[in-house]
């Protein structure tokens, strides 16, 4: 059977929920499904997400894109590092592969979600974007002239886990390890937990990330000079990017993206640690929030190859 013409199907693997959607050609979401990602076990991760892309192909044979956590780990293409421990070491583009009887494309969510922004969101018309994912953990992903930019092993944008610069470590109470086993990675800083941690240290009660910007917000000042640090640091990490790939375009997502302040403050203070005068690298939020893993999914096939019989 051959695909309807230009339509795509992507797919996003979170560990809570999956979103899938129906993209056309234009760019347009013509349906989306959602479904709580099954927390028994892989074989129920397997089984829903088959029934999922079925829901949405009715009886059609469209190309499909998967964004997950973590990484494919070259060469036997098994999950790796992801937050969703029950994916790791996990042949999922393979097994899903099998049980739909023909080839998927699987990408990091943060790969996904960069390529939605660059094509069709805040970074369209750009020839360089990166993406930064600031939430549960700290991740990116590069896209250039509009295609994904992954490297030879398949890490390219994962910028949180590099060590955090010398001026963030100078404004931490002492070393955070992080899941990865390395010490003072850029995400233990950057992402809710890091925030949390930063704000207990400060005297702040033990709350979440979310709760920090709201107090901040209601004029507590703790709080409010917490999340000022913390655009702070994300300043000083976002420069180590300009510095490297000089993009016209940063797009954040990610639970901590929603700090409307982030996009004040992360501005007027980048210009103090960026190897240049003026920088004119652009910070936006994203366009389409939590869709875009979804939509850039689907982007993993281009229109050219959607059209193409599966």
């Amino acid at each position: 059977m051959k695909a309807d013409a230009r339509l795509r199907i992507g797919v996003d693997v979170g560990g809570t929920k999956m979103e899938g959607i129906v993209l056309d050609g234009g760019g347009e979401v013509l349906e989306v499904l959602r479904e709580p990602t099954p927390a028994e076990s892989y074989e129920d991760v397997l089984t829903a997400l088959g029934g999922l892309i079925a829901a949405l192909q009715r009886g059609r044979r469209l190309k499909v894109g998967i964004g997950t956590p973590g990484a494919l780990a070259m060469p036997g293409e098994v999950i790796k590092n992801s937050n969703s421990t029950r994916f790791n070491g996990r042949p999922l583009k393979r097994d899903i592969e099998q049980r739909l009887g023909y080839g998927v494309r699987m990408e990091n969510d943060a790969n996904c979600f960069v390529l939605s922004e660059a094509l069709y969101g805040a970074g369209k018309g750009c020839r360089s974007v990166f993406g930064v994912i600031i939430g549960t953990g700290t991740g990116g992903g590069l896209v250039i002239d509009g295609k994904l930019n992954t490297g030879p092993n398949q890490i390219a944008g994962e910028w949180g886990h590099n060590c955090v610069p010398a001026n963030v470590r100078q404004s931490l109470a002492g070393d955070r390890v992080c899941h990865c086993g390395r010490v003072n990675c850029i995400e233990t800083v950057l992402c809710g937990a890091g925030l949390r941690r930063t704000f207990i240290e400060s005297g702040g009660p033990d709350t979440d990330a979310g709760e920090i910007a709201r107090l901040a917000g209601a004029g507590d000042g703790r709080a409010a000079a917490c999340i000022e640090l913390y655009c702070r640091q994300l300043a000083q990490c976002v420069a180590t990017i300009v510095n490297m790939i000089d993009p016209e375009m940063i797009v954040f997502g990610g639970g901590l993206s929603n700090i409307e302040s982030i996009y004040q403050l992360v501005p007027q203070m980048l210009p103090e640690y960026v190897f240049t005068d003026r920088p004119r690298t652009r910070i936006s939020a994203p366009s389409f929030g939590d869709a875009s893993g979804a939509r850039g999914a689907a982007c993993l096939w281009r229109l050219d190859e959607a059209t193409a019989g599966c």
